[in-house]
Formats: C-alpha cells, structure tokens, sequence
C-alpha cells in the first residue's frame, strides 16, 4: 500500500508529465489541418476494432480520453506476454489505435470513478464503446445513462455481431466475426486446401471497421450540427465482414451457389486478370479488364509479340475459349526474367500492374513516402517506429500522429480540466477510484 506522501509525490510527477503531454497534443493540433479540433470523445473501449476509431478521429484533431482501469488497463498493452510484440520494443499493436490519446484511468466499478466518468461524458460531444450489452447496463453506461448526463451525445456502439439477436452478449475478433464468419475465409481458400486461410495479417478486420466508425461518427457529427439530434451509432465486425464480400455474397445468391466461383492463377477466368511467377519468384498482378485494348502491349512488352496475331488469342472472346493456353503463354514469358527487369519492362504500359510487395517493402515504397503514408514516431521510452497514417488527407497536408499515452498518463491534468482540485484528485487516488 503506497504512503500518503508517496501518492502526492508521483502525482505531482504524473501532472507534470501530463501538462507537457498537453502542450504537445495542443501543438500538434495547432499544426496540421484539424478537422476534429474542438470535438472530445470519452472512449470506454479495449483491443483494437473500436479503439482505432477513436484513433482515427484523434489524428483528426479531437481529444479522445481513453479510459482505463487503474490496475490492468487496456488488456493489449500486455501482448509483449504473447509473443506478438518483440520484447524489449515498441508495443506497435497498441500503438496503432491508441496514438495521439490521452489516457484516465478510471475504476468504472466504483461509485467514485462512475462518478467521474459521469462528469467527463458531460463535456463529450461523442461516447465510444465495445463493451457488451450486459456490461454496459451493469456499469451504468447505456444509451440512457448517458444521455441523462448530456442529451446532445452521439453514442457510438461497436461490437462482434450486432446489438440485437441471441448473440449480442457474446464477444468476437475480426478472425472469428469479420473474416470466418463473414464468408471471405471461406472463398479465399483454394478448393484443393484441406483448410482455410487465416487473415492476411492481425487486426485486418479491426482497422476497416474502426475506420467505418469514424467515418459515421463524423456524419452523425455533421447531422447534429445541422439537425440537433444526437444518434446512436452502431456497427458490428460481422457487418463489417458482410459489407466486405457484399459483391460475393449478392453473386452467391443471385446465383443460387453455395460458394462463389474460385480460381487459381492457372485457371484465371481472365488471363489479364491475374497473377504471375518471375524467374526470381516474385508475383506481378495484372488487371486488364479491356483486353482487346491491353493484349497488343502487354504481350509486346513481354517480348512475345507475336501473340497479337495468334488466332487462339486474336480477341478477348478467343481467349476466353482459350484462357489455359494464354495463361501458360504469359506465365512462361513472365518467368524468363526478373522482378527488376519486369518493373523496367512494364513501367511504360498503360495497363494496370503492381507488384506484389511484402509489408516491410510498403514502408519504403516511393509512392508511400511522397504521399506521407506512413509517419515515424517514438514511444514514451524512446524506442523509434512507424505507423501507417489513416488513410484520408486534407489539404493535402498528411497526417502529425503522436504516440499512445502511457496507462493513466494524463489521469491528473483531465480531472483538473473538470474543476478537481489536487487535494480531491489524490482522495481519489487513496480510495483506489482512480490511478
């Protein structure tokens, strides 16, 4: 149990370390074009779906209070445990919805904290969540409770699979909820696989949806500002899924299949339209929807000109009867040289190609760093990193993200903003409300 005079010393500490923490936050938002600037969202929210809305909205300009329990905090921030983070680094999977926050850590479960986060809600223009239904009735944080405190709140739900059903109590991932349970797990595997493939990556799910968050929260933003009505906002990580193979799923139908169409580059059902090996074994992708426009030089391009005149190939209805074959052609043509020379080749033609690049290669891909894509950042124990920046831009000025906040680190300098004095912020320090 800490002393007294122990809990005055590390809040003093804690202020001073939160007063700077503002002066930067302040200064970043003066520089950049903030179009969230004036808007503050009290967020109660774990893990990565929800929280990166609230991120998103952060590197806009709003100042969003994550809050956290004093004792375990956002349960991501102990992933070094799992294996997911390298130890001794930048806890990146925290970082990427947590940057540009400020955190108050808040024992919801006690009269005090309830209390606290009641007063903080009244100067919120937006209350974001994940927390389930019988959470939030247990807490005294649903719709109602909320708006008791401020009528013109919008309240902003996310969640596995919706608020109504049978199933709204359960929780999920973007790996259960979004990308199995939405279908595409399922049509992305190949036929021959004896199982399906997992997401391309952590957290694939989780920063579509949190970005579809934010987007609706600057709507319902919007229609407040013009209607005076605040609303309730809600996705799901199965919605998200659903919307995700919307195309697939209306085709599935329509169709009356039990699964879409699926190919494998060598059974492509549009040889332009596909993917091929180099001799160096990388991939080049190719969407070439007008063939008939896109045959005569991509075919010259790969040396082989002669297949312009080739009558299995000499339109796009011949070789569509005859895709195999032209599929065999340009495979073969494409393993002939390598990455390197294909990006020589290729650079000229009209038609679409990419590289299909590794994610460490995105960091320095030229068009990333002209473009700003990504920021490079430093946590609060000096360990460098990147981030890739939300994907929207104003003014075509990139985005300034900051760091995450440390657990709690700006519990002092919030409370004093709400009219606490420190003699009350160190009573509810003793009494364990807060951290």
């Amino acid at each position: 149990m800490c002393t007294l005079s122990q809990i005055l010393v590390d809040g003093i500490r804690r202020h001073s370390v939160a007063i700077r923490s503002i002066e930067v936050w302040t200064e970043r938002n003066n520089a950049v074009v903030g179009v969230m600037n004036g808007i503050r969202v009290v967020e109660v929210a774990a893990w990565t779906y929800v929280p990166v809305a609230g991120a998103i909205l952060a590197e806009w300009g709003a100042d969003v209070l994550k809050i956290e329990h004093p004792e375990s905090g956002d349960p991501q921030r102990g992933l070094v445990t799992s294996g997911l983070i390298p130890a001794g680094g930048v806890n990146h999977m925290f970082e990427l919805p947590n940057r540009g926050k400020r955190s108050v850590a808040i024992d919801l479960k006690s009269e005090e904290g309830h209390e606290i986060l009641m007063k903080l809600i009244a100067t919120a223009d937006v209350f974001l969540t994940n927390f389930r239904p019988d959470a939030r009735k247990k807490l005294g944080l649903d719709v109602d409770d909320v708006r008791a405190v401020n009528d013109k709140i919008v309240y902003v739900r996310g969640s596995s699979t919706g608020q109504r059903g049978e199933e709204s109590n359960r929780g999920g991932y973007d790996m259960t909820s979004f990308w199995s349970r939405g279908g595409a797990a399922d049509n992305v595997s190949p036929d021959e696989l004896d199982y399906r493939l997992t997401m391309p990556g952590p957290a694939f799910g989780d920063v579509l949806g949190g970005l579809t968050i934010a987007g609706a929260i600057s709507t319902a933003l919007l229609h407040r500002e013009r209607t005076g009505e605040a609303l309730t906002v809600d996705s799901s990580l199965l919605a998200m899924g659903a919307w995700s193979m919307g195309a697939t799923i209306a085709g599935a139908h329509a169709f009356n299949m039990e699964r879409y169409p699926k190919h494998t580059p060598s059974t492509a059902a549009n040889p332009l339209v596909n993917m091929y090996k180099t001799s160096d074994g990388r991939f080049i992708s190719l969407v070439m929807l007008e063939s008939d426009r896109f045959w005569p030089e991509l075919v010259t391009a790969l040396g082989i000109p002669e297949m312009i005149t080739d009558p299995r190939f000499e339109n796009h209805a011949k070789r569509g009867e005859h895709r195999l074959e032209a599929i065999e052609v340009l495979n073969n043509a494409f393993g002939k040289r390598t990455l390197e020379e294909w990006k020589k080749d290729l650079a000229n033609i009209d038609g679409s190609w990419s590289v299909v690049q590794t994610p460490r290669e995105v960091v320095t891909d030229p068009q990333v760093l002209a473009n700003g894509y990504i920021s490079d950042l430093t946590d609060s124990n000096g360990v460098d990193y990147k981030l890739v920046n939300t994907p929207i831009q104003f003014n075509e000025t990139p985005n300034e993200l900051t760091r995450a906040p440390d657990h709690g680190e700006h519990t002092d300098a919030v409370l004093e903003e709400l009219g606490l004095s420190m003699d009350e912020i160190i009573g509810y320090k003793v009494s364990g409300a807060i951290l």
